[in-house]
């Protein structure tokens, strides 16, 4: 149950001195020992997808650092480029300051002397005039426009675009907490998290604690889009139950068949099944979901599953890096099977199961195993119509959710 003020969005106002009058300083001294304790107690995780532990991941940055005597490399991952969420983009719109105060934390926990926001080009305005405003702090900030391209958000995609000008993910070993592209070990964290972690270092765990789950503590960011009344941005307590996060966006505008949770890599759900569901992980993980990148994207009874899927397949298999042949190759087979299965030219469900399993969990990073796990929920919701759609009884366009 939510028992405190939401308050990651603000009301719009982006100076400096709003900031300060809404939120308060931050502390004037830190101590860096105590605040990751408190990070660690407050049980913060990314909010990019991952939902790795925050302090488990800034403290082996801060380890590494201290072992090889490097200053380390923060960086704040605002590259968004997923087409259908806008959370990230809406937050740093909106409150830019907390992003950069969520930075220059995250910098003093590792011990590193900048940090580098890396911003989708919709919000990079607002980023680089807040930094303006905070030119001369103990953290140096600096604010770049990110890369074009959906895999371009996956954290060592990121990390090269900061080092190097070219956004390629580089898969592991070695981590990117032990040596990151730039040589350094690096901290890539979601800009939603950041700003989670700018609000613990002000009000403490407990303050934290007070939204979400005792598992899955905390508010996140969700973009609601498809079939509601009125789509967009909202912050909402981790858990509540789906139909009420749709109800965040005024409800459904149509009778649903389904959702799309999580993201492009996250998987379609039965909208009634789905329902009376938290949205969390562990509410989730029957129906083989999970909030993921923060996205509930309503589809309406009178769409079509497979076609809409066989349009996002097409999307995922053209936005792979080119660096690896289950990618470049796999992907564009599968989004060809799925697209033939759609439009009734073609059954290969077997073989279209069978790439799956083969491109499932390969390459540098998850792009392969995201498009595996969407392309999967999609057979199991769906599965229903193949037997139409074999016949050539599907005419509905697709389309429904950007």
């Amino acid at each position: 149950m939510i028992v405190r003020e939401l308050v990651l969005l603000g009301d719009g106002r982006t100076d400096l001195a709003t900031h300060l009058a809404r939120y308060g300083p931050l502390p004037a001294t830190i101590d860096r020992a105590a605040l990751l304790r408190d990070v660690d107690g407050a049980g913060l995780t990314g909010r990019g997808g991952a939902a790795y532990p925050a302090a488990r991941k800034i403290a082996a940055v801060a380890r590494n650092a201290a072992r090889t005597r490097r200053d380390p490399l923060v960086i704040g991952n605002g590259t968004e480029g997923e087409p259908a969420i806008d959370k990230d983009k809406t937050l740093m719109t909106r409150s830019p300051h907390l992003v950069l105060d969520g930075a220059q934390i995250a910098a003093l926990l590792t011990g590193a002397p900048a940090a580098v926001i890396v911003v989708h080009p919709r919000a990079l305005g607002a980023m680089k005039h807040a930094a303006a405003e905070r030119a001369g702090g103990p953290v140096r900030l600096s604010v770049r426009r990110a890369a074009d391209g959906f895999v371009a958000g996956e954290a060592t995609a990121t990390a090269c675009w900061v080092a190097r000008g070219a956004s390629t993910p580089t898969g592991t070993p070695p981590r990117l907490s032990e040596h990151g592209p730039a040589g350094v070990p690096t901290l890539v964290q979601n800009v939603e998290t950041l700003a989670h972690l700018a609000l613990i270092a002000r009000y403490g765990p407990a303050w934290f604690r007070s939204a979400g789950t005792p598992s899955e503590p905390g508010s996140m960011l969700v973009t609601i889009t498809g079939a509601v009344r009125a789509p967009g941005v909202r912050e909402i307590g981790i858990g509540m139950p789906v139909r009420h996060v749709l109800e965040q966006a005024d409800g459904p505008s149509a009778p649903l068949r389904a959702l799309l949770l999580g993201g492009y890599s996250g998987a379609w759900a039965n909208a009634a099944e789905a329902m009376g569901l938290p949205l969390s992980a562990a509410g989730l993980a029957d129906l083989g979901a999970a909030p993921g990148a923060g996205l509930v994207a309503a589809l309406p009874a009178d769409a079509c599953g497979l076609q809409e899927t066989a349009r996002l397949a097409r999307y995922l298999a053209r936005q792979s890096a080119g660096q690896c042949g289950p990618c470049v190759f796999g992907l564009d087979a599968i989004a060809t099977e799925v697209s033939r299965i759609a439009d009734g030219r073609g059954g290969g469900i077997a073989l279209l199961t069978r790439w799956l399993g083969q491109v499932d969990g390969r390459g540098a990073c998850s792009h392969t195993s995201g498009a595996a796990r969407l392309i999967r929920s999609a057979l199991r919701v769906f599965g229903d119509d193949l037997a139409d759609h074999a016949a050539g009884r599907c005419a509905v366009s697709p389309g429904v959710i950007r």
